[in-house]
């Protein structure tokens, strides 16, 4: 198992869109209050440690369900091509969620001085919930992305978990109005496995169940549409709740990148459209950041 196999397993290139909610619900919570650096470094360390955890897990149920063969669209990883090992990649699964679990349990004790409270107890249940999604949305006897649960999983993790979670254990308030940008983000990162699943949906359909599959192309592209759409309209509605000047609504100027986004999605079938997903999931990123940053100096 080399470093290269592991870093190519990891697939760096998704961790900004599991990093956008953080950041956003972050970016929001400094305005409310000072931050606490060290409770937002575990944060983001916790973060990523689910990602890849997921990452990692999502290639070894395919791979053992039969999912990556040779005719799979997406980018090929080291179990596929034979640089990784079954039980080398259960090791690095292993590894990963020990290190979600110690530094999700350092960022409860790091924002609370307490891991014994009831509000502590229930951010250790959603991490621990949090750990089992992301090693079970391909692995194990019944995965729930094989039965189409993959966009309701994605939206409650990436989305309202993420933000209202990353915004709470920073502000120590509550505000209903962050269910507007959380559910916001939630909505661009299920956009994010949808071109996923519309781009595999060939190969896909004789192993496993995906929404895009259940809708078929045209429908599974107005999906997509309706996901970009209503991340923005959620996110336009709470910036004129709340805004402050035009630095409220900073984040209009990533509308180009989703725009070219979903022109790509309405052309492309197959491997063509992958391309399409790191777009999404910078555009994604930026949006979140250039949101945040824009109600913190409104």
């Amino acid at each position: 198992m080399t470093a290269k196999a592991c870093l190519r397993s990891m697939r760096l290139r998704t961790l900004p869109l599991s990093l956008a909610g953080i950041a956003l619900g972050v970016l929001l919570a400094a305005g409310e209050a000072a931050l606490q650096w060290q409770t937002v470094v575990l944060l983001a360390l916790t973060t990523v440690s689910l990602q890849i955890l997921s990452n990692l897990s999502n290639e070894l149920g395919d791979t053992l369900q039969g999912t990556d063969r040779a005719d799979r669209q997406g980018i090929r990883y080291s179990l596929q091509d034979g640089e990784m090992t079954v039980p080398e990649m259960k090791q690095l699964i292993g590894c990963f969620a020990a290190l979600s679990a110690v530094f999700g349990l350092a960022m409860v004790w790091s924002a609370f001085g307490t891991v014994l409270a009831p509000l502590p107890i229930a951010f250790l249940v959603l991490g621990a919930a949090a750990i089992w999604a992301a090693m079970h949305y391909t692995l194990g006897k019944n995965p729930y992305g094989y039965r189409g649960l993959g966009d309701i999983f994605v939206f409650i993790f990436f989305g309202l978990a993420t933000v209202c979670g990353a915004y709470f254990l920073n502000a120590k308030t509550w505000n209903w109005q962050i269910l507007l940008p959380a559910a916001s983000i939630g909505c661009l990162s299920v956009g994010v496995l949808n071109v996923n699943n519309i781009r595999d949906m060939k190969s896909d359909a004789a192993t496993r169940t995906t929404v895009a599959i259940r809708l078929g192309l045209r429908r599974a592209r107005i999906y997509q549409t309706l996901l970009i759409a209503g991340g923005w309209v959620l996110m336009a509605v709470y910036a004129v709740l709340n805004a402050q000047g035009w630095l409220s609504f900073l984040f209009v100027v990533t509308l180009s990148g989703f725009m070219t986004h979903l022109r790509g999605v309405w052309a492309r079938e197959d491997r063509a459209l992958d391309p399409m997903l790191p777009l999404l999931v910078l555009s994604t990123f930026l949006f979140a950041v250039l949101a945040g940053v824009g109600f913190l100096l409104a």
